[in-house]
């Protein structure tokens, strides 16, 4: 065992855990991470921007997404993704596969388990054989009806200290959650009456970090991921990891430690893992999730939904613009994970300081208008606020502000282009490239808003429709794939290539992204209105002795000095260099 490692490790450790033997828990900790028969690398993996490239593009989807009824849905999922998919994304982010009672997974009972409705673990290795595979470590707290929370019922040890509890008599007035729901649940154990934290529901009780067992168990659900082809790491909720009461609870010093350890484990490990922290806030909290190169390799770029959603239904990019330009680069060996929809639909509170709330309101009242929901969050003052839509991306830009509903398949693809644009990683849920509509019939059976947005698609219903050139899926899809594929060649799309925001018509938003050879630019222009705009070759700076050209529709750019049309909600590629 190395000598940096276990020094990098005990510092940590005494950060989180003062009190404890802190040599006999490093020696835990490594042991966790590297069973009997393992060893880490000699050196920890030197921070890069090798471990991806422009070929990178995630899937996001259940395990369920797609059924029959007859076949296994994690067999299905894979005849999709190798039918369909195949070039067109090299990642697929399946949401928690594990046994569950609630929250569509996110409750979970057994980590150690592939939930049987779906597969088994052989499912989940085949499909890890094709596409890199990103788990979810639902960290922060596990199903009220799990093996833990009997045995912590019970007053078994080790797990009679698994949980966090608390008194009705503390003072929790500054903590800081994204549920209405009471914090502190009472439960009936061998020891008498309890209070336990439940940050999300109270059927998700939260994990007391405090008690180092509980990280050694989390480090071995870690290893067993890995060993099960598990290459990209999601840390679920992991901003509440850490509790204190008379604290916010979020953002914990303890909580960056932690993360910064397991960081320092992925470095030391012969496989490449990469750690993606989900922590939906605003800009500055969650930035601070890369740490000092020592955190997550990537984070959401969470801001992205609610204010490209915005640009389209406005038909202005002021303040999309005004965000991305404020936007730091990652750090080098980092990069941002860029998305519009994801399976709880399009979160607010990134947006809070970035869109005045009149514009907040006019998107609820759009999206309401067509079918869409709204969940709150409570503040610690007793208020409340709006903290996501509930709706599909795709019939969220059904209609703009304005109520037209001409060009809804031109806006949607301008949407998702632009998360291609961008520096980093883009992922798609599964329902906008299949350009799912709301589910209200979902949304009655289950009883949760975000049901509206996790349709379960009929597999013979799917494929007749991406049969059909004329559906919205076969369209969307196809274009998506198409644009993706010319993504995947062009050097310029790295995820850490530079990244220049552009000073155009509001109506545009636009970027500059030049390769790190610097021998490929790519100004990336996308007309957010239903307006024909046209853009000044001179805003672009078009070098005069190079030959440029769209990649999207194939036109060369012949005039450098006069104009580019865009046609309403149009995307353009314009390169000096086509691959």
């Amino acid at each position: 065992m190395t000598d940096a490692l276990t020094d990098r490790i005990s510092e940590l450790l005494l950060r989180v855990y003062p009190n404890e033997d802190i040599a006999a828990l490093t020696n835990a900790v490594i042991a966790a991470f590297w069973p009997e028969g393992t060893t880490p690398r000699k050196r920890a993996r030197k921070p890069g921007n090798a471990m991806w490239s422009q070929k990178d593009a995630v899937l996001i989807t259940y395990g369920n997404s797609i059924m029959d009824g007859t076949h296994k849905p994690l067999d299905l999922l894979q005849d999709f993704l190798l039918d369909r998919l195949k070039g067109v994304v090299n990642g697929v982010h399946i949401l928690p596969f594990f046994p569950y009672t609630s929250d569509d997974g996110f409750a979970v009972t057994d980590f150690e388990k592939v939930d049987p409705a779906l597969g088994g673990w052989a499912d989940i290795e085949r499909i890890g054989t094709s596409f890199h595979l990103m788990s979810d470590l639902v960290l922060n707290h596990v199903s009220s009806q799990g093996a833990w929370f009997n045995a912590y019922r019970q007053g078994q040890p080790p797990y009679d200290r698994f949980f966090f509890e608390a008194s009705p008599e503390d003072d929790l007035s500054m903590v800081v959650r994204p549920r209405t729901t009471p914090l502190l649940q009472e439960i009936e154990t061998i020891n008498g009456p309890r209070h336990v934290w439940c940050t999300f529901s109270h059927d998700q009780i939260d994990l007391n970090f405090a008690n180092p067992e509980v990280l050694l168990e989390v480090l071995r659900i870690i290893r067993l991921h890995i060993d099960k082809g598990v290459r990209t790491i999601r840390l679920d909720a992991v901003a509440f990891l850490w509790k204190e009461v008379g604290t916010p609870s979020i953002h914990m010093p303890q909580t960056h430690a932690i993360i910064q350890l397991i960081r320092a484990l992925a470095d030391f490990a012969f496989e490449t893992v990469i750690l993606l922290t989900e922590t939906n806030v605003p800009k500055a909290e969650n930035l601070s999730y890369f740490g000092q190169n020592n955190e997550a390799h990537a984070i959401y770029n969470f801001p992205l939904p609610p204010l490209i959603l915005h640009a389209l239904l406005s038909g202005n990019a002021k303040y999309l613009r005004r965000w991305q330009a404020s936007m730091p680069p990652a750090p080098l060996g980092c990069a941002y994970l860029n998305f519009t929809a994801s399976h709880d639909g399009i979160g607010m509170r990134p947006a809070e300081g970035l869109l005045p709330d009149t514009e907040i309101a006019r998107m609820i009242e759009t999206v309401q208008s067509e079918g869409g929901l709204v969940s709150m969050r409570a503040l610690p003052n007793g208020g409340q606020s709006v903290y996501e839509l509930n709706c599909g991306y795709f019939p969220a830009l059904a209609k703009t502000f304005e109520g037209d509903g001409d060009h809804h398949i031109s806006r949607f693809l301008t949407s998702q282009t632009i998360v291609m644009s961008l520096e980093g990683i883009p992922a798609f849920y599964i329902h906008s490239m299949l350009a799912t509509s709301n589910d209200h019939d979902a949304l009655e059976k289950r009883g949760m808003n975000r049901a509206i947005n996790r349709h379960r698609w009929d597999y013979p219903a799917l494929r007749a429709q991406l049969a059909d050139p004329a559906s919205n899926q076969a369209r969307v899809l196809g274009a998506l794939s198409e644009r993706l594929r010319i993504r995947a060649r062009q050097p310029a799309f790295h995820p850490n290539a530079t990244q220049f925001t552009l000073a155009l018509d509001e109506r545009v938003f636009g970027v500059w992204r030049q390769s790190l050879d610097r021998c490929q630019s790519i100004f990336a222009l996308h007309n957010v209105s239903g307006d024909p705009v046209d853009v000044p070759c001179d805003a672009l700076n078009l070098i005069a002795d190079e030959n440029w050209a769209d990649l999207l529709s194939g036109e060369g750019i012949e005039n450098r000095h006069e104009t580019i049309r865009l046609l309403p909600y149009q995307s353009r590629w314009i390169t000096n260099q086509t691959y």
